[in-house]
């Protein structure tokens, strides 16, 4: 039902019909047929819209940082190791092609880059063609970190990195970076998060350093365990993360919205990981 025709139209003129269609197809009885369940109204579908839009934008911001954390990790205690060109040296990385794809997408995000550590850089120096890791890395997306960090042949050192978060294996933190890589990907492109289904899924271990949490009989597929590995490894970088205390006020902010689309388990606020803040 359209409650107020005037502002549908004018939601319309600025998100596309097939965009809203996501988040209506929920309140569809009978989806061949597009017959609603009774008392189905257009503003909840803009209700859920601008729900995942704000959990968009609060999950988007989260992995930034933890993309940041993670890139400086990885150069800090790669480079002490293996030098300031570690990233060009394919010898230590166990798969030669993945190495190379993700040196040839690198090479040239440096040399499109206006930023000034880049352009200063090429104005003193000739060689090589990649200034150091503390710098070629900056340019580097989530998705090149996370695969020159599954690549990466040193396990140890991996494994070095993980711990620095509290993850007990580099395996898991291979796992979420892929994880994080395509939630990021989803809020990037705007596409709908809120009650998505992930193909590629997350780890989770029984038993971590930091606060965590001991019901799994939520579906694996769904947002709530991605959003646990978020909250653990923000926890993990900064302990006054804020992250755990956003998402509470998010979901009562929108009352409306069911957090078990999400895969959320009853009983989920008590849970140590979900206690803080």
């Amino acid at each position: 039902m359209i409650d107020n025709e005037a502002e549908a139209f004018a939601v319309l003129e600025r998100v596309s019909y097939f965009r809203l269609a996501s988040y209506w197809r929920v309140l569809e009885e009978d989806k061949a047929q597009h017959v609603f369940k009774p008392n189905s109204h257009f503003s909840n579908v803009l209700t859920l819209y601008r729900f995942d839009s704000e959990l968009k934008s609060l999950v988007f911001n989260s992995i930034q940082r933890i993309e940041i954390a993670v890139r400086t990790k990885m150069i800090q205690q790669f480079s002490m190791k293996y030098g300031s060109f570690w990233f060009m040296d394919k010898q230590l990385f166990a798969s030669e092609d993945i190495f190379r794809k993700n040196l040839v997408i690198l090479r040239n995000a440096v040399e499109r880059s206006i930023e000034d550590f880049v352009l200063e850089h090429f104005q003193r120096y000739d060689e090589p063609d990649m200034p150091p890791v503390w710098k070629s890395l900056e340019l580097a997306t989530l998705g090149i970190l996370s695969r020159m960090y599954s690549n990466f042949a040193d396990n140890a050192l991996k494994k070095q990195v993980a711990r620095s978060f509290t993850i007990p294996q580099h395996e898991f933190m291979r796992n979420w970076l892929e994880n994080l890589t395509i939630i990021r990907n989803v809020c990037a492109h705007h596409a709908r998060l809120w009650n998505r289904s992930f193909v590629v899924r997350p780890s989770m271990p029984h038993h971590l350093q930091l606060p965590w949490i001991t019901d799994y009989s939520f579906p694996i597929i769904r947002l709530y365990p991605q959003l646990c590995c978020i909250a653990y490894w923000l926890r993990a970088i900064d302990p006054q993360s804020t992250f755990v205390a956003d998402l509470k006020a998010l979901l009562v902010k929108y009352p409306t919205v069911d957090p078990a689309a999400m895969g959320f388990p009853k009983g989920w606020l008590q849970e140590p990981l979900w206690l803080q803040n």
